[in-house]
């Protein structure tokens, strides 16, 4: 096997690699294997085919290990025979996250008002992402600063993809990206002039759904939430680029910018007054659903935990002498009403008052994990929904200090860590390639 250096393969762009392990176990277990040593001549010994199976079983991190080993194993990753054999052999789901450092919760809106300086600080904040491990407690640090345009910023996630959408007013361009791999392929651009519209993302084995909401650019000083664009394309062979439109409730507020796919519909926050805005991605039709205590609620957020939509909002009903808390709501099966899941003790919740003092807090939510952020502050709350139970998540040892920078503050997504989306496949004979047509 041909040894890896600097002069025998070049990277297609440069990938820098770190992790924080912050339990105990993972330090002893770590220091346990440093002590085990395997002659190199068993290894020289395997059959090639035997070596594949066992690195189809690594983990998601040491794959980006993998691939500075040598040659062949870094091809590996590009392989249509390994990647079928790691379809085969890895069924299991990591319900991971991926965090992103912005200015903003609306940072790539931002992006076209700023200075030629700002824009450079926050394009490098978009270029790197922070993946927590939530099973482990576990951080690690990914550099794109090589791999993603500039003028583009993450929107969504979906089937072990980010979505990177433009940050320019008018049309929309949208940018498929696999971390893991550092692959990229574009979604050919949306037809209406859009300024910050809200964006869902629902990636399956054999299909790709995209819809952009709101912020319809009426005039090049006005924005008006009317319509809503979906872009469609499966293994069937039917395809749909963003000619499927429709109109959208009266009274819209997309002020988050994020939607959730669940079951076929996307769901999105309504503000003022707070209510539930779904969109069936079959029958392209938009209608509203009522929120639970929408009088009282504060900071509300929707997530998506093992299919179900789930509410998480802060109750404050001190009028009527009842305890302020935090509460999770879930969305019943006929699609109306809410029933009450879980409730933050009310110990923990004046803790996490006096660490949010106010200023807002946001939810994201992935297989049987809610991670729950303080807006300005490096503190965030994880949540196990089998268990019930609720921890302090450690701060991300590179954001200040630590190789992100000052200035910022974490955005997240549901990220599944995945060698292969073959889907994407799908998309070459309708985009050109990502170097000709962003170069």
């Amino acid at each position: 096997m041909e040894a890896f250096g600097p002069n025998s393969i070049t990277l297609p762009f440069s990938y820098t690699f770190a992790t924080s392990a912050t339990t105990s176990s993972s330090t002893s277990i770590m220091s346990s294997c440093s002590s085990c040593w395997m002659d190199g001549r068993i290894w020289s010994k395997l059959p090639q085919r035997l070596l594949d199976r066992v690195i189809a079983f690594l983990s998601p991190p040491a794959f980006f290990r993998v691939r500075c080993v040598c040659k062949r194993w870094y091809g590996l990753l590009f392989s249509p025979a390994f990647l079928e054999l790691y379809l085969q052999l890895s069924p299991h789901r990591h319900h991971w996250f991926l965090f992103f450092k912005h200015k903003s919760l609306k940072n790539y809106v931002n992006l076209t008002k700023t200075t030629d300086d700002n824009n450079n600080n926050n394009t490098t904040s978009c270029a790197e992402a922070f993946l927590f491990d939530p099973y482990d407690l576990s951080w690690y640090k990914l550099s794109l600063s090589d791999l993603i345009p500039s003028g583009f910023s993450p929107a969504s996630s979906s089937g072990g993809l980010i979505c990177y959408v433009s940050c320019e007013a008018g049309p929309k361009g949208l940018i498929l990206c696999n971390p893991i791999l550092g692959s990229l392929i574009q979604i050919p651009p949306t037809l209406r002039p859009r300024l910050f519209p809200s964006i869902g993302l629902a990636v399956s084995p054999t299909s790709i759904d995209v819809t952009i909401a709101g912020d319809d650019l009426i005039s090049p000083y006005a924005v008006k939430n009317l319509t809503s664009e979906s872009f469609h394309i499966d293994g069937g062979g039917f395809y749909s680029l963003w000619g499927t439109s429709s109109s959208l409730p009266r009274l819209c507020s997309f002020e988050s910018g994020r939607m959730v796919h669940v079951e076929g519909r996307f769901y999105s926050m309504n503000y003022s007054p707070f209510s539930i805005l779904a969109h069936d991605i079959s029958s392209n039709s938009w209608w509203k659903i009522q929120a639970p205590m929408r009088r009282f609620l504060r900071s509300p957020s929707l997530v998506e935990s093992k299919g179900k939509l789930l509410l998480v909002a802060a109750v404050e009903k001190s009028q009527l002498n009842v305890p302020k808390s935090l509460r999770i709501w879930g969305l019943q099966p006929c699609g109306i009403t809410w029933f009450e899941m879980e409730r933050m003790p009310q110990q923990l919740y004046i803790q996490f008052a006096e660490v949010e003092n106010g200023n807002g807090f946001y939810c994201v939510g992935h297989g049987e994990f809610v991670v729950l952020i303080v807006v300005g502050t490096e503190k965030a709350l994880l949540f196990h929904m089998g268990t019930k139970r609720w921890q302090w998540i450690p701060p991300c040892p590179y954001v200040n200090g630590g190789g992100g920078g000052g200035g910022g503050e974490l955005h997240g997504f549901a990220y599944e860590p995945r060698l292969a989306t073959p889907v994407t496949g799908l998309l070459d004979q309708l985009t050109l390639p990502f170097h000709q047509s962003y170069n």
